[in-house]
């Protein structure tokens, strides 16, 4: 079941061709994690339930690399790289030699160590002699293989970048300023700050990518050049960027910068350059390396994309958070192949920090080649006739009192009701990550506002072809293929449902996380603050979010009705294999407290339900067992003083075994 879960993810992190539906590829991770959690003697270090697991670190560990993780030297023009060109021609004077080009990706640069197959540890670059131990990180991205196809016997490191895709950086960013958190410059830095986590179950979150480009001692494996060593690490079920090309001349090297510059900005990875290398390994070696840099490879770097333009004014929408957001509309520059006229200047800290006025000359660049971004005012270019800005105290599209929270820096709309908010709701709801429902777009959304049809996104359940049909550029075939998806959303799965509420904060993999173990909308609204903050991708912060938002009672109304219509707020029972009730467990209640080697607590706690107990988040009187891991706290402490009965873990472990 490993080695089949391995190649599904193969097929759809590496190739992007899965074979199997999303569905049915979950089925099976959680057999197999409901299987190992049973049975702990049978999970390996290669195991997928490894890429999230075990508690979040304190720190992290040094790791000395096995050969130093040199630095490249840069090449910013042309006439840089025909230096190198003429130097290494002369150091390898019989000439002739190929060259390898492969797009530089702005990333994170990792060392990895495989122990007869078996990924064993990852590390930073550091100061390029000794890293930092990220290997639970490095676990959590879904393109890597924990064990090599083709494993060989002994120890062999493989080095790659980190990075994080364009479309994955600028949602990354759109849900930190939900959060009042400031966004990332760029991907490399949210690259960089998620690999370096001590939670590994956000990096997990943050969905990263990783190509690899470098095995050291490539020579052994009968690899004699940089173009074979590419092939190998795809042969081997490596990720690699894909883009390299094998050049035999100055003049194709050339040829590639000029064609990789008109494309790059349609990839979805970022990159700032063009590595050059030596392909032969024979020649490599025989030009050797300086303290820095290696002498048979340069990075040439595309200079920085910067346009001058004009703020011709700073509008305010409205999200569906309330978030009051200024954008600055511009006068139309091309900027990294795309034409910009608007860019979030995010709110009123920013705008003052840059001091960004109406009709100033400003210079602009997009951040990550993906979101234009204000960089600075050209102050030299003001006459005096500029209009500084600042955020209205009444919402523009409801005229509703806009506040700021003192531990917010956004300011907010109050009016739930709010016209701009419920479109963005309605968006939100009917998107594919959500209630996926075909057929409504914005312009529909804003007609079924306006007509008054829709008041809430519980409404769309009330549509019918009749209703439908009066609106514009609505025929009777479109309003019933309308209605029939509509009436299909209702059998979404229930963490889609819980996306589609739009509880702040709580995303796509947050909503999968939280209907992992709250398997219904009641479990998850009569949940306590310590069962929500302590489960995995939540914390207080989102613990917080799900409060407020279930005890208001405009959401809970439209609950209600959402459930009224049949739609989905059940996840379905989560079975596992060969457990049945048992008196160790049946009609008892459990807690869980402390930190869990072999499972989270979570895990714990569904094979205890599903051996007949119920758990809570807390010790009383009627607790009948707590289950304590390492450094258990206070509960521990109260179930002494009770007189609880108190398992360690390694007594769970076995009581599962035998009473399973």
């Amino acid at each position: 079941m490993r080695r089949t879960i391995a190649r599904h993810d193969e097929l759809y992190y590496v190739h992007d061709s899965p074979e199997i539906e999303d569905h049915e590829y979950d089925a099976l991770l959680r057999e197999l994690v409901g299987i190992e959690t049973l049975y702990p003697e049978l999970l390996t270090p290669d195991s997928p339930n490894m890429r999230v697991g075990g508690p979040p670190r304190t720190e992290f560990r040094k790791v000395v690399h096995d050969a130093p993780m040199q630095s490249l030297d840069n090449a910013l023009d042309k006439d840089e790289l025909a230096a190198f060109f003429e130097r290494t021609g002369k150091n390898l004077d019989d000439g002739g030699y190929a060259w390898v080009c492969e797009p530089k990706i702005d990333g994170l640069a990792v060392s990895l160590i495989y122990d007869n197959g078996l990924l064993v540890t990852a590390s930073t670059r550091g100061d390029g002699l000794v890293g930092e131990d990220v290997t639970q990180n490095i676990r959590t991205i879904k393109s890597l293989p924990l064990r090599m196809k083709r494993p060989r016997l002994g120890r062999m490191e493989v080095r790659g970048e980190v990075c994080m895709a364009r479309e994955d950086f600028a949602e990354l960013n759109k849900l930190r300023e939900e959060q009042d958190l400031p966004p990332f410059a760029n991907p490399r830095n949210a690259a960089a700050g998620s690999i370096r986590q001590l939670d590994h179950r956000v990096t997990a979150s943050r969905n990263l990518k990783i190509f690899l480009y470098h095995v050291n001692g490539a020579s052994s494996l009968g690899i004699d050049s940089q173009h074979g060593l590419f092939r190998w690490l795809e042969d081997e079920g490596f990720p690699t960027h894909g883009h390299d090309r094998l050049c035999r001349s100055d003049d194709e090297i050339y040829q590639f910068l000029e064609e990789w510059n008109g494309i790059r900005f349609n990839d979805s990875i970022n990159t700032d350059g063009v590595v050059i290398k030596l392909d032969s390994m024979q020649a490599r070696e025989r030009l050797g390396s300086t303290s820095k840099a290696p002498r048979w490879a340069i990075a040439f770097k595309y200079p920085p994309e910067e346009k001058r333009t004009r703020i011709l004014d700073i509008e305010i929408s409205v999200g569906r958070t309330g978030a009051l957001t200024p954008t600055a509309i511009m006068e139309p520059v091309t900027l990294s192949g795309t034409t910009v006229r608007r860019a979030s200047l995010h709110n009123q800290d920013e705008v003052n920090r840059k001091d960004v006025r109406v009709g100033d000359t400003v210079w602009i660049h997009k951040a990550g080649e993906i979101i234009p971004e204000v960089l600075r005012v050209d102050l030299a270019a003001r006459t005096g006739g500029e209009v500084p800005f600042k955020i209205p105290e009444t919402c523009p599209a409801c005229g509703s009192e806009a506040i700021r929270l003192p531990s917010e820096a956004a300011v907010r709309c109050v009016n739930k009701s709010c016209p701009a908010q419920l479109q963005e709701n309605l968006w939100h709801f009917v998107s594919r990550d959500c209630m996926d429902i075909n057929g409504i777009g914005e312009k529909l959304i804003r007609q079924l506002i306006e007509t008054g049809l829709v008041k809430s996104v519980a409404d769309l359940y009330e549509l019918s072809a009749e209703k439908l049909s009066g609106l514009e550029r609505m025929a009777d075939k479109s309003a019933n293929k309308l209605v029939s998806a509509i009436e299909t959303s209702k059998s979404r799965p229930f963490y889609a449902v819980l996306n589609a509420l739009g509880i702040r904060n709580v995303g796509k993999k947050t909503a999968r996380d939280i209907t992992e173990r709250f398997r219904d909308i009641d479990a998850l609204i009569g949940a306590g603050d310590e069962e929500l903050s302590n489960l995995a991708g939540v914390g207080p912060v989102i613990a917080e979010s799900i409060r407020r938002h279930f005890s208001d009672e405009r959401n809970m109304s439209v609950i209600t009705r959402l459930r009224e219509y049949g739609v989905n707020m059940d996840a379905g029972p989560e079975s596992f294999s060969n457990v049945t009730p048992t008196a160790a467990f049946e009609g008892k209640k459990f807690v869980f407290t402390g930190e869990l080697s072999a499972m989270t607590r979570g895990e714990a706690e569904r094979i205890a339900e599903a051996m007949g107990a119920s758990t809570s988040g807390s010790v009383s009187k009627k607790t009948d067992v707590v289950v304590a891991g390492a450094n258990a706290g206070s509960k521990y402490s109260k179930a002494l003083t009770l007189g609880v009965e108190i398992w360690d873990e390694e007594v769970f472990l076995e009581k599962i075994k035998i009473e399973k």
